[in-house]
């Protein structure tokens, strides 16, 4: 018997809970539509669909539109043991079997492999627009690498597109129309050249009104505009030889947001901005912000700069203490309108050769990627009227009303008022663009209004191409092989996460002129006037060999096993700026061309002061999977597996403040082994998958966000569950399809890490400190547990002293530059609230002061000295659950076909239920994502031999705001917590036609 393989992407495998329809391509052997064996002759080789020992699903182009899955976040509602969500920065998270995108930056391998037509793509868009124009999409759950080019450790989705049909021509169209004023469009047509070639062109656009109101200016937010156009090309010279290529273009250009709302329970304390207990419709406490702590009295009184320039008391009201978040998850109040955009072209081509026994698939793809997309940072109008006694002296001491205190001061701040309050501070306030040069305001590069804004801005410019090519045998006789090879190279010339506030403005431009003006320097700022962690350039470079070999023990037995070595190079150049050095104005060039840019540092761990971080790793390792399947039946298959999995590691990106983390963080390897059985009973009216595995985790990688940036940790887990899939055809025209998933996840090592909810550690002897000087979060301990007497007076002890000056440089003069100045009027610790989940107490301080004492005067306030965590207590995650990895998940769907002579009537139910999870590997009920619920419905017309067709649809029936991720934003930036929710409630009509 000839031996026909399951060979990476050339099997269309069918998950009974997600049904596939059989195309119409003449290479392919049609049965029924549900339960019938469909046999995919595609690009490789092919297997029956219940024959592959390998847990996959996959969805035809009708299956999708029969399920409404119209996006890749649909595609989890039928999946089992699959999630998916948007991530922060503008990323995505395909989370299978508990596996996931944990890992944060430019240098992080996605945990699934995104395969387009086969080839693996970088950073893709492909998700960002709705499905078009598929021949099918495939979903194979587990780590892939010996039939895959892109290794991968949770699992691949491969988007496999329509392909021309050679000596045929056909046509295709249809529109939809439904609520917030959607308006959708897809096209296709098929051309035939001679009886050997052919091209195909598809496409689709989407314009919608946004889904989410903006009560402050009465508009509406969180549209779609976008387009995708495809062109396929197929030549077959000979019966042996297939040559195709592709090429597609993505644009999207509109004001959709990258995440859905902002949820707090705020701390009235102002010290950690956020509670630790649940997530409320509630603001943050602005005191705990960077901006806030900068321009408070308390830190200019550190500096020798007088209290009147402050914006406010760390002490007194914050701008967001009398402001109200709507409950309605899709109600913002933002004065910042946002912007997204993003394109992809795409170019892939394909060469197969059939020497007989053996053949040859030699293909390769460019793909090119811009992303640009900003928003309000904080989703709050705040009370600018705070501002206003700072704005008042900030102009006078412009306008040389303060020259007569400060003689000369004018000089200094008159180009500071002039960039930021133009019009006199009761007029328009200016912001910093989010640009390149640096200069932001003070460079004329700015955005006014009537409020205090604050947004943030995420944009990335990368290109990649990759070559490939594999060698299978079809050899008659038990033995066959696969042996394979892929080298790819990614290059991203731009990636960088900007926060701009008016407070930054105000701050760098005001301690920019003190400093300026304390040290005799020409009037300059702080460059930069606003957050920017930049990586300017990023290489990597991969290559892989991999294989399989393939022996039947008989008609009934197979044996397979497979092997894969893994190559990975990385190199980074990046750096991060916040008020990072002085900038004279007037600067030409960058604010990296300042004389005075030598006193800043982007490479601490590098002797010398480095203007860029130059970081570069490499990792190999071999990976590979053992199958043993057994045929009981024809219709009863057994199988189980071993496999490895890994991922690459990367390079964590350069702190501001600095922190000590590690430079790089670890590979990521998986040990995952999996039973299961496909069953078909009664001709196809009963079919029955089961699945279960076990997943050794060893080194998966966390991030965390760390002075405003996030960074990566590893940690291992264990992981296990199983799945079942159903599917009842009691009569032809009646389809049942059921399924089921069970997941359990736990950290497996003894991990300590701090939580940024938390930084006191759950410890009620612990003081949780917030540094005015860059409002990061440390935390003070004593020596004995239990002694919180010890550590709170400690703290009482250093803020008195900071109250009445430092002398820094120990000169016996305190007002020397760099020294602490008298004055501070810092206040003693205080407690959270009852309910917060905060056991510790807190206070404003200096950490870095606190730090100095604790070695010099600990042991007076405990017998084992004083303990300053400048990244906080850790605590334990062993036992803790891995994020977005729910416990249970539960579908169905049912599928009635009634017949109208000619015509057929087809409505359609679905349901699926995703059990609870957490937002972050803390736990912990403030982490907690609740379970929920979605419901689809459609009714569908079709005309005779299906040459057209009318439907309604509504998605979503109950309109539920279903979070499917969270995120837990810096310390400094509030502690607040951005999540991201499924599409509301959506429902027209569609109409289509065939040629």
């Amino acid at each position: 018997m000839k031996f026909k393989a399951l060979i990476g992407t050339s099997v269309l495998a069918m998950t009974l809970a997600t049904p596939a329809f059989a195309q119409d391509a003449p290479d392919e052997t049609e049965r029924d539509a549900f339960g019938g064996e469909i046999v995919v002759t595609a690009q490789r080789q092919s297997e029956r669909l219940q024959d592959v020992p390998i847990a996959v699903s996959a969805f035809s182009s009708e299956a999708l539109e029969a399920q409404q899955i119209k996006t890749p976040s649909d595609l989890q509602l039928t999946l089992p043991n699959v999630t998916f969500t948007k991530t922060n920065f503008t990323g995505a998270s395909f989370t299978i079997r508990g596996i996931g995108d944990l890992c944060v930056g430019t240098t992080c391998d996605s945990a699934t492999a995104i395969h387009l037509n086969g080839d693996p793509l970088f950073q893709t868009r492909l998700f960002e627009t709705e499905f078009y124009d598929l021949e099918r999409i495939e979903v194979l759950r587990g780590p892939q690498g010996t039939l895959f080019g892109r290794n991968a450790t949770s699992g691949v989705v491969n988007v496999i597109t329509a392909k021309p049909k050679l000596g045929v021509f056909e046509a295709a169209a249809e529109g939809e129309y439904g609520n917030f004023d959607s308006i959708k469009g897809k096209a296709m047509v098929n051309i035939p050249l001679g009886d050997t070639a052919g091209i195909r062109v598809a496409g689709i656009y989407l314009n919608r009104d946004g889904y989410t109101k903006n009560s402050f200016l009465g508009t509406r937010i969180d549209d779609r505009d976008l387009y995708s156009v495809r062109g396929s090309f197929r030549w077959e010279p000979t019966d042996d030889t297939t040559i195709d290529i592709m090429g597609s273009y993505f644009r999207e250009k509109d004001q959709r947001t990258r995440i859905q709302k902002q949820l707090c329970q705020r701390d009235p304390t102002g010290i950690l901005g956020c509670l630790n207990t649940r997530l409320d419709n509630s603001p943050f406490n602005a005191n705990s912000t960077f901006t806030a702590a900068l321009t408070s009295k308390e830190f200019l009184a550190t500096q020798g700069i007088p209290a009147i320039f402050a914006l406010g008391s760390l002490y007194g009201p914050d701008i967001y203490g009398n402001t109200s978040i709507p409950d309605d998850p899709r109600t913002v109040n933002t004065a910042y309108t946002p912007s997204y955009f993003t394109s992809e072209l795409t170019i892939q081509g394909q060469i197969e050769h059939n020497f007989g026994p053996v053949s040859l698939q030699v293909s390769g793809q460019y793909q090119k990627v811009k992303l640009d997309a900003s928003q309000d940072y904080n989703s709050n109008v705040g009370d600018r009227s705070l501002y206003a006694s700072g704005l008042n002296f900030l102009q006078l001491g412009a306008d040389g009303a303060l020259d007569g205190l400060i003689p000369g001061i004018s000089d200094y701040l008159a180009p500071v008022a002039a960039a930021i309050i133009p019009d006199g501070p009761a007029g328009q306030l200016c912001t910093s663009l989010a640009e390149e040069s640096g200069f932001g305001s003070f460079g004329g590069n700015s955005i006014c209004s009537n409020q205090s804004l604050q947004f943030d801005r995420s944009n990335q410019y990368n290109s990649s191409w990759s070559v490939e090519s594999i060698l299978t045998s079809d050899f008659d006789g038990p033995f066959n092989f696969l042996l394979g090879g892929i080298y790819a190279d990614y290059h991203l010339t731009e990636n960088s996460y900007y926060v701009n506030a008016f407070p930054i403005d105000y701050l760098t431009g005001v301690l920019g002129a003190f400093n300026s003006y304390a040290n005799g320097l020409p009037p300059s700022f702080l460059g930069t006037p606003f957050f920017r962690n930049n990586t300017s350039d990023l290489k990597i470079k991969s290559y892989g060999i991999f294989g399989e070999s393939y022996f039947e023990v008989n008609d009934k037995l197979k044996l397979t096993v497979g092997l894969r070595y893994n190559n990975d190079k990385k190199a980074v150049v990046a750096r991060s700026t916040l008020a990072s050095f002085l900038v004279p104005f007037g600067q030409t060039g960058t604010a990296f061309d300042s004389p005075f840019v030598v006193t800043f540092d982007a490479d601490p761990g590098t002797p010398g002061n480095q203007i860029e971080q130059r970081r570069s790793v490499k990792f190999n390792e071999w990976t590979g999977r053992a199958v043993v399947d057994y045929k009981i039946t024809d219709d009863n298959l057994l199988y189980a597996s071993y496999s490895r999995g890994y991922k690459s590691g990367g390079i964590n990106p350069p702190l501001q403040p600095i922190f000590e983390v590690p430079e790089s963080f670890q590979p990521e390897q998986v040990d995952a082994f999996e039973i299961g059985s496909k069953n078909s009973f009664g001709n196809g009216a009963l079919q029955l998958n089961l699945t279960a595995f076990y997943y050794k985790y060893k080194k998966l990688q966390l991030s965390k966000i760390v002075a405003r940036t996030a960074v990566n940790d590893n940690v291992d887990a264990d992981i296990y569950g199983f799945e079942v899939e159903g599917m009842v055809r009691p009569d032809p025209d009646w389809v049942i399809n059921l399924g089921f998933s069970y997941l359990h996840t736990k950290v497996t090592e003894d991990k300590f890490t701090s939580n940024p909810r938390d930084f006191g550690g759950g410890r009620s002897d612990a003081v949780i400190i917030k540094d005015i000087t860059n409002a990061a979060n440390c935390a003070v301990a004593p020596g004995t547990a239990g002694n919180a007497a010890g550590s709170n007076a400690f703290v009482n002890f250093v803020n008195n002293a900071i109250n009445g000056g430092i002398d820094v440089n120990q000169d016996g003069d305190a007002t020397d530059s760099g020294d602490i100045k008298a004055g501070a009027g810092l206040q003693g610790t205080t407690t959270f609230p009852a309910d917060g989940g905060i056991a510790s107490t807190g206070a404003f301080s200096i950490c870095g002061v606190l730090q100095s004492f604790a070695a010099a005067a600990g042991n007076n306030f405990d017998p084992n000295g004083i303990q300053v965590f400048s990244a906080g207590i850790p605590v334990n995650l062993k036992g803790n659950q891995l994020p977005q990895a729910p416990n249970y998940k539960f579908s169905a769907g049912v599928q009635y076909t009634a017949h109208m002579g000619e015509m057929t009537l087809v409505p359609r139910l679905d349901i699926a239920y995703t059990g609870e999870s957490y937002g972050s590997i803390f736990n912990g009920n403030v982490n907690k994502i609740k379970g929920y619920a979605q419901v689809n419905a459609q009714l569908q017309l079709n005309g005779p031999d299906d040459k057209w067709f009318v439907k309604g649809f509504i998605q979503n029936v109950f309109d539920a705001n279903s979070v499917t991720g969270q995120y837990i934003t810096d310390q400094s930036s509030g502690n607040y917590t951005n999540i991201f929710t499924l599409e509301p409630r959506r429902y027209g009509i569609g109409a289509g036609v065939r040629f």
